[in-house]
């Protein structure tokens, strides 16, 4: 059995927990205790010790990518526990920055994290054993989320569009069940998908990930139109979805609307039912 808890995420979901934008899912296998992400600080820490889950037992943790947003509350989890290995993609300490209306601000990780005797730096698909999977490389570009537009990377003195090679994705094996678990799903969550069936076959029976939709300046038509079409695709599969974060709410609701029960929203502190699975 599975049991994953989002320790951290945008939105609310127990009061007893705190909330801001990042991501982090405690996740019980078993054979492992392990972090998907570590959100943006030492909150997701916090918010661990309210639940009741004593991150020191965690062997293991999955950095999704190089952003603040899911690698800044690695230094903190150090500190507690240097001896669970952090599997990060060899690349993830790019210098990545989000190009707004006032300026690039830069979304990278800290560079002190590099340093950490624990890190395992991964240069592609990985096994980490029977129960544990991370792919990466994934190229498909349909249906890319637009917000990705707006992400870049500095090499030497230029900036170019951020091509998320810095990706990975987790998959857990257990009992005849498979699960995904994706960050942001930058290069687009159908595209991951397709990967997914190509080393794996089939689609895994529940996938756990934002999706990079949200939009602080609002939504055009083309932008409700991409989100339509995702949703419908996504119905098309044997697969429950559990999803926050970069979604944002809006899309999220669009999508319910296509894809009813089959997609939900996984706020701060609550812990995902299993038995909503297909």
């Amino acid at each position: 059995m599975i049991r994953i808890v989002n320790l951290m995420e945008d939105t609310c979901g127990n009061d007893g927990c705190l909330y801001e934008h990042g991501l982090s899912f405690y996740v019980e296998t078993p054979g492992h205790k392990l972090l998907a992400d570590t959100g943006a600080s030492e909150k997701t820490l916090e918010n661990a010790g309210k639940l009741g889950i004593d991150l020191k037992q965690v062997d293991t943790v999955v950095i999704s990518h190089g952003h603040y947003d899911h690698g800044g509350g690695i230094p903190a989890f150090a500190r507690m526990n240097p001896d669970a290995r952090i599997y990060i993609r060899e690349n993830a300490f790019g210098k990545f920055y989000h190009e707004k209306p006032n300026g690039a601000h830069y979304i990278g990780l800290d560079p002190d994290i590099e340093n950490l005797p624990q890190l395992i730096r991964v240069s592609g698909d990985c096994r980490i054993d029977e129960e544990l999977s991370l792919f990466t490389n994934v190229t498909g570009r349909r249906l890319w989320p637009q917000g990705n537009k707006e992400l870049t990377c500095k090499e030497e003195e230029s900036m170019r569009q951020d091509n998320f090679s810095h990706e990975q994705y987790l998959v857990i094996h257990d009992s005849g069940k498979n699960v995904l678990i994706s960050g942001c799903a930058h290069n687009g969550i159908l595209n991951i998908l397709d990967a997914y069936k190509e080393r794996f076959g089939g689609c895994p029976d529940a996938v756990v990930s934002g999706f990079h939709m949200m939009k602080k300046q609002g939504y055009n038509d083309e932008d409700l139109e991409t989100i339509d079409q995702i949703a419908k695709e996504l119905k098309k599969l044997p697969c429950q979805f559990f999803t926050g974060h970069c979604t944002g709410e809006i899309p999220f609701e669009r999508m319910r609307k296509v894809m009813g029960n089959q997609i939900e929203y996984i706020r701060c502190g609550q812990e995902i039912q299993w038995q909503n699975c297909k």
